[in-house]
């Protein structure tokens, strides 16, 4: 995830305000994720089996042939990578190699391991692993080779360097929000009491919005943390809860963010009871 908006200044103080609560029964809807990248006239376009570049005109530059359905992809100078899950179960699950490809004419570069990545620009990329007495982050060159590591792995934030937002899975969570620093050195945030928060967000001024638990927290780019909103009363421990089910995420249009906690039906797995909060953000002294 890369920071957007005002540039490198500091992050500012931001204040949140709950103006909407809802409650809903139904399917949880997992947030659309683009598998694709545009950059200077070319689209990089994926679908189970293939990675493919187009130009504006429609015609086909390349397409490069793999083994599994891409899940994501990462533009960095003239290289793409692109993240893939195994179409058969493996050792590691579902996971897929990572695949380093040229941008000009799709041949691979290298093949590397991980589940998820970032663009870091001039050719250079993150790569994380998770799991297995893995807890890793790599940064690759454009040639494939690897340049740096970090035993760190979560949610990347990339601008002003590099934050993550980890993801342990483990209980009590031993994560973080970090900054990534060269020759694997990690500057030490806020501790987290979720092991798996949803995909953080960032606001204009390079601050991160994490869902922890039951709390939704600022982080700046010197890693200072606050509270914006405790979620109150009986759905609290809900939101708070680590339970493998209950599923949690972020969305923000505009100075709106919505949170969703969803609880699984104990006589019907696949539904939900959805918790629903409407939050006004407003920077503090502006």
């Amino acid at each position: 995830m890369a920071e957007t908006g005002a540039g490198a200044g500091q992050a500012g103080e931001w204040g949140a305000e709950v103006v909407e609560r809802r409650r809903s029964v139904g399917s949880w809807r997992f947030p659309a994720r683009e598998v694709a990248a545009r950059r200077d006239g070319l689209r990089i376009e994926t679908a189970v089996g293939s990675v493919t570049c187009v130009d504006d005109s429609g015609r086909i530059r390349w397409t490069h042939r793999c083994v599994g359905r891409p899940n994501a992809v990462h533009l960095s100078g003239d290289r793409v990578l692109v993240t893939t899950d195994s179409l058969e179960y493996t050792p590691w699950g579902m996971l897929g190699p990572a695949l380093l490809l040229d941008l000009a004419d799709g041949r691979l570069v290298a093949e590397l391991r991980g589940a998820r990545g970032a663009a870091r620009g001039g050719g250079r990329f993150l790569l994380g692993l998770e799991g297995y007495d893995f807890f890793d982050t790599w940064e690759y060159d454009r040639d494939g080779d690897r340049t740096d590591a970090w035993r760190s792995y979560g949610h990347y934030v990339v601008g002003t360097g590099v934050r993550v937002v980890e993801a342990d899975r483990n209980l009590p969570t031993k994560g973080r929000v970090v900054r990534l620093l060269p020759g694997g050195v990690i500057r030490q945030g806020p501790s987290l009491s979720d092991p798996q928060p949803p995909e953080p967000l960032v606001l204009r001024d390079g601050t991160i919005l994490v869902l922890d638990g039951a709390r939704l927290r600022s982080v700046d780019r010197d890693l200072r943390s606050r509270t914006l909103v405790e979620i109150e009363g009986e759905l609290g421990p809900v939101a708070a809860s680590s339970g493998a089910r209950v599923l949690r995420s972020l969305r923000r249009s505009g100075e709106q963010v919505t949170v969703m906690v969803g609880e699984p039906l104990p006589d019907d797995p696949a539904r939900f009871t959805i918790h629903t909060w409407t939050i006004v953000l407003r920077p503090v002294g502006r």
